[in-house]
């Protein structure tokens, strides 16, 4: 599975309303909310990590950090760690590199959504390349995808204003 008509497909074949979003090339979360004027709150990426030797999927508000001893303390994991480039090649073959849609369901590859995400009505995410973005409810994503919903990320660090 899954370029970006296959994704297109499958939203199609259940039923589910979304809105794709073409935007100039982009390259990070940040880039790819700016190019196409999605809130950073409603972008996920999508992280891959291994876990214990298994691939998990990890999903999160684009402009949070993934905490990977959360993680590890989450699972009582002795080893958690992103996955490599050449692991992302083979996973999601049809994907330009990075731009996996969070349907990992659809790789046979668990999904975790960080809590933060959950709690969004939108979601908005990359189609498998790096200039379509495809914006949908979270609750059509949730009901599909069946991830495992818990804290691992953190959010973005704000500076207090000293005066």
């Amino acid at each position: 599975m899954a370029k970006a008509s296959d994704l297109q497909r499958y939203l199609n074949n259940n039923g589910i309303p979304y809105r794709i979003i073409e935007h100039n090339p982009a390259f990070s979360a940040h880039g790819v909310s700016v190019a196409a004027h999605v809130a950073e709150k409603d972008m996920a990426k999508t992280i891959i990590l291994q876990i214990d030797g298994k691939f998990w999927m990890t999903v999160l508000r684009s402009d949070y950090k993934i905490n990977l001893h959360m993680i590890k303390q989450a699972f009582g994991a002795h080893h958690v760690h992103l996955a490599h480039e050449e692991d992302l090649n083979t996973l999601f073959p049809d994907c330009q590199l990075g731009t996996m849609p969070p349907f990992g369901n659809l790789y046979g590859v668990p999904v975790l959504v960080d809590q933060a995400l959950a709690e969004d009505d939108q979601i908005a995410f990359n189609a498998c390349c790096y200039t379509k973005v495809v914006k949908m409810k979270y609750e059509d994503f949730r009901r599909l995808v069946n991830p495992l919903v818990g804290q691992y990320a953190e959010p973005p660090f704000v500076r207090e204003e000293v005066w």
